[in-house]
């Protein structure tokens, strides 16, 4: 898929890029502007095109992220000490 392909969103999100593309160009938005801003509006809204890979497979692996996450140790500084230890001096 080339950059810059549409074939990845859904009907709707076309549809809703249109309207705010339309919205711009009736306030004097160039045609090349409107239609930028009006796909970062859908992007930001619905999280961009469909993506490949079934849902339970991504929330699978936001799960095992999450668990990698929580049982990493605390990033030491440069005298030994944890974070929560040197902030806890400091105070």
């Amino acid at each position: 898929m080339a950059r810059g392909s549409k074939s990845k969103y859904s009907s709707k999100q076309k549809r809703k890029a249109e309207h705010i593309e339309e919205g711009y160009e009736k306030r004097g938005t160039s045609k090349k502007e409107a239609e930028r801003r009006a796909w970062a509006t859908v992007n930001k809204s619905s999280g961009g095109g469909k993506k490949s890979g079934s849902v339970a497979a991504r929330k699978k692996a936001r799960r095992a992220l999450a668990k990698w996450e929580k049982g990493r140790p605390e990033k030491e500084t440069l005298n030994g000490l944890h974070q929560s230890q040197t902030l806890r001096s400091t105070l």
